[in-house]
């Protein structure tokens, strides 16, 4: 008979204490629709300094202007409303867009979805995780890094479903290449509606795709798209409409955001911002160039429908002066994203900024701390919407599998951080130090019993086993177990219920108009 020699490391066979670790796992990360605050913000600005940079974007919308490019419907509207148009540049009246923006857009709003225990506030003192967002690329393990097929926008939505600690299903999670460009909008959107019950964000390459998105949501909620308290219809999609900085909006972004607004489904208005090449290389210089282009947008979104929710966006990150590659998890950027939540709040809107960003192009240290270096920013900040929670490599050029199951573990910590000190009777533990008392140990009292399945957050990827374990089990890093983490969960994965009929409807709506109009790459 062989035996095993004893400098070989033997495989662990499962057994109860693993189901029971499994079970006090999914306990931890118990299911909410979204987080509520429960901790101060943090805020680095004092009014004067703020007020300071509110001046200085009206100084941006009053002096210099905001071009609006091939889209002479959007410069007639401002210019009825008040404002200057000299050929596509556009000048405010100081005060202007600030005054029409406060007036009428909501401090939050409930974006629905298909499972109504799954429906987001957004704004307050809420905060919403999403995973990341437009990758062209995908890494894993065992492929490196490749083009993304619709396979594998169909994967990070079912792993966003499946996951407790993100909320939201997302938008362009990665594009799918492998479908022509202007059809596999119809592809992706009907992934979020099919193979997740949770809210999810449109399309918005083109305001006859943010049509097609209206339609498909329109056929998914049938009669409860309108409310019947106003006749208008409720907020079911969030869309992402990004500013082309500096000081531009293009007829493509604008197309997009007037089709959701009349429509009443939100808006993220996002000056997207690499600072030094896109904005002053300053954080005061960014901040009020940030405030002055998303002001315009969220205008150009309360003149089409006043009341349409919409949503103040941030994304700035910093630039190598020796590359000009961006680079992510640096201070500065964390200082525009706590500013900009100080005056998203003032403004009176909802606030979206942040995620687990990073320039790395594996999920290895430096990816971890540059996104630990943005996200806990986000959760302090009081970041409303956090768009790329989960899954970005690369500068957000490639969607991480292994970075994504790793990425989500990390939102799980911040429901726990954002749920601040527990002051009951139970978390206050009196009892157990009068059952204890001194010089004794509290594992076995009835307190520990009572709470340590639930009482401190639970890892499903970090070792904190003996080294002599951790290499009986493989010598596995992170990485490897987030590979073995993420394959189980989409085994694992169950759709969620539909009804046939809706089903039926949504691809009968996206054949027609398939066959409607000839394949293309633009």
């Amino acid at each position: 008979m062989q035996t095993q020699s004893s400098s070989a490391p033997r495989a662990r066979r499962p057994n109860a204490r693993d189901a029971k670790r499994a079970a006090r796992t999914a306990r931890s990360h118990s299911s909410v629709p979204f987080i509520t605050r429960n901790i101060p913000l943090y805020e680095v600005l004092n009014n004067e300094g703020l007020e300071l940079l509110e001046h200085n974007a009206d100084t941006i919308l009053e002096e210099i202007g905001i071009d609006f490019r091939d889209d002479p419907e959007t410069i007639a509207i401002l210019r009825a409303a008040g404002a200057d148009a000299q050929g596509e540049r556009v000048r405010f009246p100081r005060g202007m867009c600030r005054t029409i923006v406060s007036r009428s857009a909501p401090r939050e709003f409930t974006q629905h979805a298909r499972n109504p225990e799954r429906s987001v506030i957004i704004g307050g003192a809420r905060t919403v995780f999403a995973p990341a967002y437009g990758s062209p690329f995908v890494r894993s393990l065992d492929e490196g890094r490749r083009y993304a097929r619709i396979e594998d926008f169909r994967n990070f939505v079912k792993l966003t479903y499946q996951s407790n600690a993100l909320h939201h299903s997302g938008g362009t999670i990665c594009e799918p290449v492998d479908l022509p460009v202007n059809k596999r909008h119809f592809d992706m959107v009907y992934s979020h509606m099919r193979w997740s019950d949770k809210p999810y964000m449109g399309s918005v390459t083109a305001s006859e795709r943010a049509e097609d998105t209206v339609e498909m949501t329109k056929i998914l909620f049938g009669d409860q798209y309108l409310d019947p308290a106003t006749g208008k219809p409720r907020t079911f999609v969030i869309s992402l409409i990004n500013a082309n900085s500096p000081m531009t909006w293009d007829a493509t972004m604008l197309g997009a955001l007037k089709t959701y607004a009349r429509a009443n489904q939100a808006t993220i208005l996002t000056p997207f911002i690499l600072a030094g090449a896109m904005s002053p290389v300053t954080v005061a210089g960014t901040v009020a160039q940030t405030l002055a282009e998303a002001l315009a947008g969220m205008t150009v979104a309360q003149l089409v429908n006043p009341g349409a929710p919409v949503v103040l966006g941030s994304f700035a990150s910093s630039l190598s002066m020796q590359s000009g590659a961006p680079t992510f998890g640096t201070p500065e950027p964390a200082l525009v994203l706590y500013v900009m939540a100080q005056l998203a709040r003032r403004l009176g809107v909802p606030f979206r900024s942040g995620g687990s960003l990073c320039g790395s192009k594996i999920a290895d240290g430096q990816a971890a701390f540059e996104s630990a270096n943005t996200l806990l920013p986000t959760c302090m900040a009081g970041v409303n919407f956090v768009l790329h929670t989960a899954g970005w490599l690369e500068g957000g050029l490639t969607m991480g599998y292994e970075k994504f199951v790793m990425d989500a573990d990390q939102a799980g910590m911040m429901h726990t951080l954002l749920a601040g000190v527990d002051l009951s009777e139970n978390g206050q533990a009196m009892q157990a130090m009068r059952d204890v008392g001194p010089g004794k140990h509290y594992l076995g009292c009835a307190h520990t019993q009572a709470n340590f399945e639930t009482a401190f957050y639970r890892s499903p990827l970090a070792d904190n086993n003996s080294f002599e374990q951790w290499e009986a089990e493989g010598s596995k890093d992170i990485a490897q177990r987030a590979n073995t983490l993420w394959k189980r969960q989409l085994a694992e994965y169950e759709a969620p219920p539909i009804d046939p009929a809706v089903d039926e409807a949504l691809l009968d709506y996206i054949q027609r108009r398939k066959a409607s109009f000839p394949d293309s790459n633009v």
